[in-house]
């Protein structure tokens, strides 16, 4: 292949010169005062990590440690280790109020988003992974009850939106089962993306030659065997590619989780812009860190294609 001339190299910089400027004109003329300064301290707080008084009572400070006693009688508690002291002995304090801080460097509440953002999607893509995985099987399987099974999921959770089961499986499922709003937004993200990984598993399945299962019966396997042995792993290569698209979907959609009182990454921005007035400054590095997300998780799928591309 001949290699391209550099001139198309200097148009894409030159366009993505034109866009920044384009925004940057944008801001002059809202007139915005930018404060990236302040990004730093949205991901890692250096003030030190906030002590709560656990209940209510009344204080006897000694030193660095504080002692609480219940306004209304029982055991008292002792606070040790505490760096700087806020509060003065005898002083009276109610539950939550900051008595103290211990030095040390703290995630902020983006990087606290994140980690939420993180453990929803991974545990949804796996759950998914395996009820498309299922899902996918049934909608070619020689059983009709299978079949339509599995067809009557697909349909029904591709042909209405997101948002909407969500409100289903927090307020209905999640009343009558008792369910957390982790759970919730695990369960609703795992069925969700599960319907659209079995359209992706079937589609694998379905374009290898069917001389290759033929071939694996008269070898002396069963169907099952054939399948699971054959079939399946040259479906997985022929998957791999819209798969890790689904993956960045789901990590995407992850952000809807919020209407589940869930403070992933989406929810942790808005409530930062809520108090600093920081808009165009949060909302780009949030923007920044899904996408690190969705490009390390793109850059493993490549990786693991070329891999099994050489197996």
């Amino acid at each position: 292949m001949r290699p391209a001339s550099p001139w198309w190299r200097l148009l894409t910089v030159a366009l993505v010169l034109l866009i920044g400027a384009g925004m940057y004109w944008a801001t002059l003329k809202v007139n915005y005062q930018w404060r990236w300064e302040r990004v730093p301290e949205y991901l890692l707080v250096t003030g030190g990590e906030e002590v709560p008084a656990p209940f209510d009572g009344t204080v006897a400070v000694s030193g660095k440690q504080i002692r609480i006693t219940p306004l209304l009688g029982g055991e008292a508690q002792v606070i040790p280790e505490i760096d700087v002291v806020q509060v003065s002995d005898g002083e009276i304090v109610f539950a939550g109020n900051t008595v103290g801080k211990k030095a040390g460097i703290t995630p902020g509440p983006l990087l606290v988003g994140l980690w939420v953002t993180l453990k929803i999607s991974a545990l949804s893509l796996v759950f998914a992974l395996v009820l498309g995985l299922i899902a996918g099987l049934g909608r070619v399987a020689h059983n009709p009850a299978a079949r339509d099974l599995a067809a009557i999921y697909v349909e029904l959770i591709r042909g209405t939106p997101l948002l909407v089961q969500m409100f289903i499986v927090y307020f209905f499922l999640g009343t009558v089962l008792n369910l957390s709003g982790f759970v919730a937004g695990v369960t609703s993200l795992a069925v969700f993306t599960g319907a659209y990984v079995a359209e992706i598993v079937r589609a694998g399945i379905e374009a290898v030659p069917k001389g290759q299962m033929e071939a694996a019966r008269s070898l002396g396997m069963s169907h099952w065997q054939g399948m699971r042995k054959v079939v399946l792993p040259q479906a997985l290569k022929r998957s791999l590619p819209p798969l890790a698209g689904q993956g960045i979907n789901l990590i995407k959609d992850s952000s809807l989780v919020s209407i589940m009182a869930l403070t992933d990454l989406t929810k942790a921005g808005r409530e930062v812009v809520s108090s600093t007035f920081s808009p165009f400054e949060v909302w780009f590095t949030v923007a920044l860190m899904y996408l690190l997300l969705t490009g390390a998780l793109s850059v493993y799928v490549r990786k693991l294609e070329k891999k099994m591309a050489h197996d």
